[in-house]
């Protein structure tokens, strides 16, 4: 089987986002990673994220983790709750990324939402996100699961 090729994704309409937002599930962060340069109006965040798409079809496999760059320019403001680069080396898991246009187009909000109830959200004049996957993966025996444990 041959490597799959980098992640190379444009979001510029809430369903471009959705795609991302598969692709970035269960990402892994930490606090430091998290930039937003105001001056740019670009918010980027450094990530380590779960091939789903190269995931195991068998229990006990090893799955692949590739680092990542997910990044949205034209932000005009960012609001974060549950949330602190207080210390730069915790790990935040990015759950899902969603886009709320504005009433008048193409402005809105996208929300970065993870574990613990932490949220970022991003007010941008319009929706422009990428994801690019960098060469770097490695192995990882941990797959991300949402299913309940039993008791």
């Amino acid at each position: 089987m041959t490597d799959p090729k980098p992640l190379r994704l444009l979001a510029e309409e809430a369903e471009d986002l959705k795609i991302i937002a598969a692709a970035v599930q269960d990402a892994v962060v930490k606090a430091g990673n998290l930039k937003y340069e105001k001056r740019d109006r670009r918010f980027a965040v450094e990530l380590n994220r779960y091939r789903w798409e190269t995931a195991p079809r068998r229990k006990g496999q090893p799955g692949e983790r590739v680092r990542a760059l997910l990044a949205f320019d034209g932000v005009l403001d960012v609001k974060t709750r549950g949330i602190t680069k207080a210390d730069p080396e915790l790990i935040l898991s990015l759950l899902s990324a969603e886009f709320t246009p504005d009433a008048e187009p193409p402005g809105g909000k996208v929300t970065l939402l993870f574990a613990g109830d932490g949220e970022i959200v991003l007010t941008v004049e319009a929706l422009d996100g990428t994801l690019l996957d960098s060469g770097y993966v490695w192995p990882t025996r941990h797959v991300p699961s949402h299913e309940r444990r039993k008791r």
